[in-house]
């Protein structure tokens, strides 16, 4: 069983490197992306910046949940450390929302400005 845990514990550190590369590599796109950026371009090369930086933190922290969700409960689940967990949870998916905001303009639940309903 311990053999099983440290495998665990691999893993989920493994999840939380990649959520911490999809972050560091998304944010280094988005200053590629804005350097390279053209002026007179149709979109705000600001805001394009902002929204791929947002979409980078918003998957990485995907990977940084499911990483704290599989050492919590697989490798030490005690009650504090749920709580713990909980806590995690609950702000990285306020920062979730917000990030979500920031880039969409819309929370996920919410149809895009313009966006038809569907047939019925």
């Amino acid at each position: 069983m311990t053999a099983f845990r440290d495998i665990m514990d691999f893993v989920g550190t493994a999840i939380d490197a990649a959520g911490v590369f999809v972050i560091v590599s998304g944010a280094l796109f988005a200053a590629v992306q804005f350097l390279r950026g053209k002026k007179g371009e149709a979109e705000n090369p600001y805001r394009l910046f902002r929204q791929n930086m947002g979409r980078a933190i918003l998957l990485g922290l995907e990977f940084l949940v499911a990483g704290d969700i599989i050492r919590t409960v697989v490798v030490a689940p005690t009650f504090d450390n749920v709580v713990v967990l909980g806590l995690i949870v609950l702000i990285r998916t306020f920062l979730s929302f917000s990030l979500q905001l920031e880039v969409e303009g819309h929370l996920p639940w919410q149809r895009a400005a313009g966006s038809k309903n569907p047939p019925e």
